[in-house]
């Protein structure tokens, strides 16, 4: 009879193999849900690690794994010692205000808008307040809503309302818009 040190590694580990596909199998027929649940969570991790891995347009280091972030030691956590001259700045494009981007549709929902510098305008000229006619539902501009709704009994919302634009054209005398 041979003793279990004279096995061989290739006997040791089918052995190993065989045990450990035994005991998950068991634990498979008591648990069947916890299994289902293992094997989802395996399969998503998959298709994450192949999506990452292969199927990418383009290569790029992944944030905390940039050596130009760095401080020289592989650290991405701590900030980079200043050890020699700095290197230029690539000069980008200009900013260009929300209402000149194209093709942009929150930037359309957010730019300025003409009934807002028409409701601005009308305010300004009444003396609702001293600001810039831009179109930009900003600070002063919702303080002289509320300043004016609260003067014609309107419920003070600071908002560019139905209400506020039939108030503002009776007191102008045009359609504010």
């Amino acid at each position: 009879m041979r003793s279990r040190r004279h096995r061989s590694f290739l006997a040791r580990a089918f052995h190993g193999v065989a045990v450990s596909t035994l005991h998950i199998w068991n634990r498979i027929r008591r648990h069947p849900v916890d299994a289902v649940a293992v094997i989802s969570a395996a399969g998503t991790a998959l298709v994450i690690v192949v999506n990452a891995v292969f199927l990418q347009s383009s290569m790029h280091n992944a944030p905390l794994l940039d050596p130009s972030k760095t401080n020289g030691k592989g650290d991405p956590l701590k900030p980079a010692a200043a050890s020699g001259p700095a290197r230029p700045i690539a000069a980008s494009p200009p900013v260009q205000p929300v209402a000149a981007r194209r093709g942009d549709a929150i930037a359309e929902l957010i730019g300025p808008s003409p009934r807002i510098a028409a409701v601005q305008r009308a305010l300004s000229e009444y003396g609702y307040g001293q600001f810039k006619v831009s179109g930009v539902l900003d600070g002063a501009t919702g303080a002289a809503i509320q300043k004016f709704e609260r003067e014609h009994n309107l419920p003070a919302t600071g908002r560019v309302s139905d209400r506020l634009l039939k108030e503002l054209a009776s007191m102008v005398g045009h359609p504010v818009e």
